[in-house]
């Protein structure tokens, strides 16, 4: 495959150079050797791994540190965050700014010791900032479990409007159904202005 200009020029388009983002609650920051405790503490969990496309199940010390190794291999663009909290920087989860077939895709998880508390809401907002202040896309993607309620109310706080149904291929679960969701420029725009108002 020849690579045109335009596609190499798509490719810088997405590369994100945001080491740490600050939330009311959360530091997004990259992910670290000192984390892998907490990321097999809060990852090992089946209710979470079969939510995810790529989260293995058991995951363990070994997937941990792949993942700490892997969030640093930026040359597909986007970004991989840890979520920790402010005031104490216990780790309650990652997220972040993925490259796939349609463009960028925004995506989380949080530990089930911290779920209901709008951590991922906070997160995803500030994501979702970063993605279109920081690259020229038109649109960032999201998708989520048909039985994942909890995701889909993140996805539609931030804005997203639904555009499908596709399936996913799990790690854990298999291949599963997903519901699939976009958020053009002009939309997150015009979200920004009225937050504003």
């Amino acid at each position: 495959m020849v690579v045109e200009k335009e596609d190499f020029e798509d490719y810088y388009d997405l590369r994100i150079d945001c080491p740490v983002l600050v939330t009311e609650r959360l530091v997004l920051r990259a992910p670290h050797e000192e984390d892998v405790e907490d990321l097999v503490a809060l990852a090992d969990n089946r209710r979470v791994a079969e939510m995810l496309g790529r989260m293995p199940h058991p995951y363990g010390e070994t997937e941990a540190r792949a993942f700490v190794a892997n969030s640093k291999l930026t040359g597909l663009g986007g970004a991989v965050y840890a979520l920790t909290l402010a005031d104490n920087g216990a780790l309650v989860g990652c997220a972040g700014l993925t490259r796939n077939e349609r463009g960028l895709e925004l995506g989380y998880w949080v530990g089930e010791p911290f779920w209901g508390k709008g951590y991922a809401t906070e997160a995803a907002h500030a994501l979702v900032d970063l993605a279109f202040r920081a690259t020229d896309i038109n649109a960032l993607h999201a998708s989520c479990r048909v039985i994942n309620p909890a995701s889909r109310r993140v996805i539609h706080k931030c804005g997203f409007q639904y555009a499908g149904q596709g399936m996913l291929n799990s790690l854990v679960a298999g291949k599963v159904p997903i519901e699939r969701y976009r958020l053009d420029r002009r939309t997150w725009s015009s979200l920004r202005s009225w937050a504003r108002s």
